[in-house]
């Protein structure tokens, strides 16, 4: 199922993760590597967005014209599970359409660096998620980048809190790379498009 929406209505590109530098290399935290990408291929610079728990990037994506599309990338900077709270927040001040935003998250149940775009849907025990559909209901897209399951018996929470591995590094920036290209898809040529072309 595809979402028409008005295509003046602007776009919110949520990159989920943690603050701080301790965390930024962790796999929760490949939502903000796709929202830094986004932003440096945009031209901009996060900044604090006035009270909202967030930073964020106002642009546009895609080619002059009927193509291109008002976005906000946003990195809610409340974390993890409670960045249901800052989206709604910009949702509510840059009157963004629930069939507008995107969530972009690490995914247990797909393997490293498989790509899987959908609406709406539960939240698979992703705090991030769960936080967002308390928020805003589940009517939102989800660009899924699959970090695989922990090995042995390690725990869930320590697995996504650990840095990508060394092995993991050396596609990292590919991965990362082909999951902006999924998200501007989205945004420009719409769900089923950008589903025939990355869903893997």
């Amino acid at each position: 199922m595809d979402v028409t929406t008005d295509p003046s209505a602007p776009w919110l590109i949520a990159g989920l993760g943690n603050p701080g530098p301790e965390y930024a290399m962790n796999r929760h935290n490949v939502g903000f590597m796709v929202a830094d990408l986004l932003a440096e291929r945009i031209g901009g610079k996060f900044k604090r967005a006035g009270k909202a728990q967030a930073q964020v990037v106002e642009g546009r994506i895609g080619p002059p014209g009927p193509l291109s599309r008002r976005v906000v990338l946003a990195k809610p900077m409340s974390y993890m599970n409670l960045s249901g709270g800052p989206l709604n927040a910009l949702r509510d001040f840059y009157k963004v359409p629930v069939g507008n935003i995107v969530a972009v998250h690490d995914e247990l149940d797909i393997d490293y660096g498989t790509l899987r775009l959908k609406l709406g849907g539960g939240d698979n025990g992703h705090n991030g998620l769960k936080s967002m559909t308390k928020a805003m209901g589940a009517d939102y897209h989800r660009v899924r980048f699959g970090i695989g399951r922990p090995p042995g018996r390690m725990q869930v929470a320590d697995f996504v809190l650990k840095d990508f591995s060394a092995a993991e590094r050396k596609e990292l920036d590919y991965f990362v790379d082909r999951a902006t290209d999924a998200v501007e898809c989205l945004v420009i040529e719409g769900l089923e498009r950008a589903q025939s072309t990355y869903n893997s």
